[in-house]
């Protein structure tokens, strides 16, 4: 085992062979995602003041064999924790074998415990032959693209396409663009997360991925007589385009802005020649699995492994946990401006 962790949070350079090297291996891992890539270190640096630990092991070549990426996470609120990877649905420890997976994280647990921390949450897309503790209540629903936008909309059945066609009365208009429509991306996303009663991330956030992921990043918009109604954030990586994070307004979702939004999105990925589209994470049977599910998609569970402090329990940091039901009601009542002043200082402590 010859185990290391990147010199610094830095991005990749012309002289930082060790980062250069980290995101050859993601890239050429069939398992690696966005999330493995070592520039997100010093993005949540940056943006939530997070400090990460980024491990990865070598052979006798010296050559990059795994990598485990890891933020430590530590407020008075929530906690002190540590997750791989925080904000994401991915970022679980990769390698060359089951072998040198179970040395990084076993190394990541001897450094929880030197830490203090009260657990690590391993964010993986199988499972795993071990004693950690797993949560499978969360899954990803991850749809197969076709060739021609013309296949997929006969597939979709006229139910569904009856729906896409509804907005198109209010002679909406289609924006997918970049950092210009930042703005109205973010205006939507507030609101309906103040409605939601979550915390909204800083625009900074989005603002900095734009930056430092400027050939993996777009933004949808959708607008009705010049207002913004709808609106997406779209992350693609290899032969995957996905939408972490999606928006409308309340007051036009009778009229499912949501519908046309998301077949403006699969058109973009098959355009682009993406073979892959992922909804994001649901719990199964909710009303956001059965959404992504008529689309044609299928479930792909997710199994988040922990190890925990002695004497620990699993954690319960979600909104379905009855202690922070009076929490989200009271947020749900706020002025949107006053969510945006305090939902960045909150959200940043939640994984």
């Amino acid at each position: 085992m010859n185990i290391k962790r990147l010199s610094s949070a830095s991005s990749p350079t012309h002289d930082d062979h060790a980062h250069t090297e980290w995101d050859a291996y993601v890239d050429q891992h069939a398992e690696g995602k966005l999330y493995h890539l070592s520039s997100w270190a010093k993005l949540i640096k940056d943006v939530f003041g997070h400090e990460s630990h980024y491990y990865y092991n070598t052979d006798d070549a010296g050559q990059i064999n795994g990598v485990l990426p890891l933020t430590r996470l530590k407020s008075r609120l929530f906690g002190d924790y540590i997750v791989s990877v925080p904000y994401f649905n991915y970022g679980g420890v990769i390698a060359d074998s089951s072998e040198v997976e179970n040395n990084l994280m076993a190394h990541a647990c001897q450094t929880s415990q030197a830490l203090h921390v009260s657990h690590i949450e391993f964010r993986d897309s199988k499972a795993r032959e071990t004693s950690y503790p797993v949560k499978t209540d969360k899954i990803s629903m991850v749809m197969e693209l076709p060739d021609d936008e013309d296949v997929l909309w006969k597939a979709l059945g006229s139910k569904r396409r009856a729906q896409i066609k509804r907005p198109l009365r209010e002679d909406p208009s289609i924006h997918i663009g970049h950092k210009e429509l930042l703005d109205d991306f973010y205006a939507v996303f507030a609101e309906n997360m103040r409605d939601l009663g979550t915390p909204v991330y800083s625009k900074k956030f989005f603002a900095t991925i734009l930056e430092r992921f400027s050939s993996h990043s777009k933004i949808i918009v959708i607008k009705i007589n010049n207002e913004p109604v709808g609106a997406g954030f779209l992350l693609g990586y290899k032969d995957t385009l996905e939408i972490p994070w999606a928006s409308t307004l309340r007051k036009v979702n009778n009229i499912s802005i949501n519908m046309l939004m998301y077949w403006e999105v699969l058109k973009y990925a098959i355009q682009e020649k993406y073979a892959y589209f992922d909804f994001g994470r649901s719990s199964v049977d909710s009303g956001t699995y059965r959404f992504k599910k008529q689309w044609g998609s299928e479930a792909k569970q997710l199994y988040w492994h922990y190890w925990l402090a002695e004497g620990g329990d699993l954690p319960a940091l979600n909104p379905n946990n009855p202690k922070y039901q009076l929490a989200i009601k009271v947020w749900q009542k706020l002025p949107i401006p006053i969510t945006k002043i305090i939902g960045p200082h909150l959200v940043k402590n939640l994984p």
